[in-house]
């Protein structure tokens, strides 16, 4: 009685009673901010390295490369080993990767294949550790809690972006690049701390038996499904063509607006202040996840980015930037919460692994395409492009699977395949 009294009173809050989430919640921030400063950093060293957007291009798809080969494994792992000790090892290795490109940029020494190698490195860690930690988080809360977990992790993630842009963007312009890098660095081994503190008796397992899985029975489970099967498509349109802000900035502030480091770190904050209140919209109240609702906050998002690339002024880019980023995150919570809740538990690990790697995986086509388009048509009609491609991808994926987006009522493996 006093528990059901306590997760009432805290409402959109109730994860934090756990005191794993709680380790995992503050120290997540701080890595969050160090992962949005890095970004910032990156862009902008390519820049001053090659002043080509193409090259900007390149790089981010160099770091999604690996998503598409790895999360599905990061994904098997997160089904069948201790979660924990394997986000501790891969959080160590980003930190290393971080560290060797800010000792480069402070010493004068970084060169544009420095960036390509780190950046791919850095692409290898994320994507194998990014499927473990989503389904890791589940893990940190009681079932009834979990949808209230994913909110509070997107709350988490965009509240670092309106911070990590901006103090980066004051870092650059004060001390150049070098430093971005190396707060991210330090940023991964506070994680790293609030990991080896979390009490290892309150950390679900979905799979204590380690028994063998396989990624072969997760995508039958995704053909057997086609409600999941038009969820990676949307997931996959969005992900290539519309989750690119970054870069839209980048492009926008450098190439349009004439702007510097500084006024390219406000672009980011400008997003997160979107980000933010979506994803707070998210948490307090908690809307049924569906396809359907996916697919149209999508459509959406694309007409957003459409009228972002007609802002006659970077006063007028930065204020349409925070109705983006709202929208690009309840899209983003409402896939993921479809997702997670959508299938059995027992597979959680492997189907997230499939799902990054769509989502992740589809930039490493989209933004060196962005990046060509805006190099000889311009930015503001890559921009443009980006908001179309979107939204046609999301329309055809409607009519296509048009009557089948419902979730079945059992949502068992046995049940979904007939075993």
């Amino acid at each position: 009685m006093r528990g059901e009294k306590l997760t009432k009173s805290l409402g959109s809050l109730r994860s934090f009673q756990h005191r794993n989430f709680r380790l995992w919640f503050f120290a997540s921030f701080l890595g969050n901010m160090g992962t949005w400063a890095q970004r910032i950093a990156q862009y902008w060293l390519v820049l001053e390295l090659t002043d080509d957007a193409f090259q900007l291009g390149i790089v981010a798809g160099l770091q999604s490369l690996p998503y598409i080969i790895l999360s599905s494994f990061g994904g098997k792992l997160a089904d069948r080993f201790s979660m924990r000790k394997m986000i501790i090892l891969l959080n160590l290795s980003a930190s290393l990767w971080a560290a060797i490109l800010g000792v480069l940029v402070i010493s004068g020494d970084a060169q544009i294949w420095h960036v390509y190698i780190i950046a791919t490195l850095l692409g290898i860690s994320s994507a194998i550790e990014s499927p473990i930690t989503q389904s890791f988080l589940t893990q940190l809360v009681s079932p009834e809690d979990i949808s209230n977990s994913i909110s509070l992790r997107s709350v988490n993630f965009n509240t670092a972006r309106l911070f990590g842009p901006a103090v980066s963007g004051f870092m650059i312009n004060a001390f150049g690049t070098g430093p971005s890098f190396l707060f991210n660095a330090l940023s991964f081994i506070v994680v790293i701390w609030a990991l080896a503190l979390m009490n290892k008796e309150d950390i679900t397992e979905v799979n204590p038996l380690k028994e063998k899985v396989y990624i072969k029975e997760a995508i039958e489970y995704i053909n057997a499904r086609p409600d999941l099967k038009a969820l990676l498509l949307v997931v996959f349109f969005f992900g290539t063509f519309a989750a690119l802000p970054e870069l839209f900035s980048a492009t926008m502030a450098t190439k349009v607006f004439d702007k510097d480091a500084l006024d390219f770190g406000v672009l980011g904050s400008c997003i997160a202040v979107g980000s933010m209140s979506g994803s707070m919209l998210a948490t307090k109240f908690e809307w049924k996840p569906s396809t359907r609702s996916v697919i149209m906050c999508t459509c959406w998002w694309g007409v957003a980015i459409i009228i972002s690339s007609s802002a006659p002024t970077y006063f007028w880019y930065a204020l349409i930037l925070p109705v983006y980023g709202a929208i690009m995150l309840i899209t983003g919570i409402s896939a993921l919460r479809t997702a997670q809740l959508g299938i059995d538990s027992a597979i959680r690990g492997r189907i997230m692994g499939i799902y990054i790697s769509v989502s992740m995986g589809g930039v490493f086509f989209g933004a060196p395409l962005i990046g060509w388009i805006t190099e000889f048509l311009g930015p503001r009609e890559a921009v443009a492009c980006s908001g179309a491609l979107t939204i046609i991808g999301s329309t055809v994926v409607y009519l296509r699977f048009r009557g089948r987006l419902e979730a079945p009522a059992d949502l068992s493996i046995s049940a979904t395949l007939g075993k």
